[in-house]
């Protein structure tokens, strides 16, 4: 399946001179989303997961349903405040300021094997900040998988040591 005829791009969004990669168009269609995550377990097969962690909001709908295909847990990865219980948070920055990813601290044992996932890797930071996370709970990250890779931002390279999955390239 052509991925890229089911992703809307949009000129100038948020602000001008950015080309937005909208998935809203493909997740609207059963088929194609449902062919997309399949095609992302296609890519990770070689890999032995025991969790997936997507950050929010659109690491939940491609990381779940990635889990689910798979038959492994799903954790959240939310902004600092939203989730319940105790939490691990890290710092990160931003275009303009900076902010902070929590995670449950006994969403991962030591030495699980966990695969993070999101529909786009663009610049690096929220992913690299997810692994970061990741490896202080104890967890090994055997990857990072993604919808949609914006290759010129470079991303992958702030992603220390972790394999790159992509299914689709820009």
């Amino acid at each position: 399946m052509d991925f890229k005829q089911h992703i809307r791009v949009i000129e100038d969004f948020p602000q001008p001179g950015i080309s937005f990669k909208d998935i809203t168009t493909l997740l609207k269609n059963g088929e194609a989303y449902r062919e997309a995550i399949l095609a992302m377990k296609e890519l990770i097969k070689e890999k032995e997961i025991d969790l997936i962690a997507g950050p929010e909001a659109r690491g939940f709908v491609v990381g779940a349903p990635l889990a689910y295909a798979l038959g492994v847990g799903f954790i959240p990865i939310r902004k600092s405040g939203k989730l319940p219980g105790e939490t691990l948070e890290v710092g990160y920055d931003l275009e303009y300021g900076t902010d902070k990813l929590a995670m449950h601290t006994d969403a991962i044992q030591p030495g699980q094997k966990v695969l993070i996932a999101d529909d786009l890797l663009a610049t690096g930071g929220t992913i690299s900040t997810s692994v970061n996370l990741v490896r202080q709970l104890g967890g090994e990250v055997v990857g990072a998988a993604f919808l949609i890779e914006l290759v010129d931002l470079q991303g992958r390279n702030k992603l220390d040591k972790v394999d790159v999955f992509t299914l689709l390239q820009y």
